[in-house]
């Protein structure tokens, strides 16, 4: 698999990570091929990773090929310096923008829920604008202002509007939609732009969301 460079500069690489791909290594030996070692032997050289998406998460990932370069973009990430939005599927129509401020904490088998009153939850928040309206569903993007670990699907679904398919905050089942079937969570990292770093990337709608924004407009 080669991976679809989308921006280089100052020891830094963005590519465009396509969904079921991990960022890093899994624990289990079917789960090691991931991006950072795809894109180390594209390149020829050693990679650093800047930040991850989820394996199903479609889009824009960071890669350092130095440590200088690294540690600048870690600390960006870490300042709230890198902005991030992302293009979303979800349940229901979305007719106005929101501001979703829920904490969240820590949950059960590597989930992540909304904190009760009285506990101790991380501040997070998300901004959703509407893209595009179907009949039963809504095309959103999501401007996450802190980065917390599924923060846009668990505020999604506290909103009210999950994303069409999440097997751990959604729908279980693979979504059927004409002849399309959607079977990963419909989320794609669309942008980062990083000004203290002059990164400014935006990656492509992948060919499977394209197939289910087709579809639904047919619904």
């Amino acid at each position: 698999m080669t991976l679809e460079v989308l921006f280089t500069k100052g020891g830094l690489v963005a590519v465009a990570k396509p969904p079921g791909l991990l960022v890093i290594p899994g624990r289990t030996p079917e789960d090691q091929v991931c991006a950072r070692d795809l894109l180390s032997a594209q390149l020829g050289q050693r990679v650093w990773v800047c930040h991850r998406i989820d394996r199903d998460t479609s889009g824009v990932v960071l890669f350092a090929t130095d440590e200088d370069a690294h540690r600048s973009a870690s600390m960006a990430f870490e300042q709230g310096l890198a902005k991030k939005k992302y293009l979303a599927l979800v349940e229901g129509v979305v007719s106005a923008p929101l501001d979703l401020q829920q904490p969240l904490i820590e949950g059960r088998k590597g989930k992540m829920r909304l904190a009760f009153p009285g506990e101790a939850g991380k501040d997070s928040r998300t901004l959703v604008k509407p893209i595009e309206t179907f009949k039963t569903a809504t095309l959103v993007e999501c401007e996450p202002l802190t980065g917390r670990q599924h923060q846009i699907r668990v505020h999604l679904k506290a909103s009210g509007h999950p994303l069409l398919f999440d097997h751990q905050y959604g729908r279980k089942e693979p979504l059927p939609l004409g002849d399309f079937r959607l079977d990963r969570t419909p989320l794609h990292a669309a942008s980062l732009v990083i000004e203290t770093l002059g990164v400014v990337v935006e990656a492509p709608l992948p060919e499977d969301l394209g197939k289910a924004i087709t579809a639904l407009r047919q619904v």
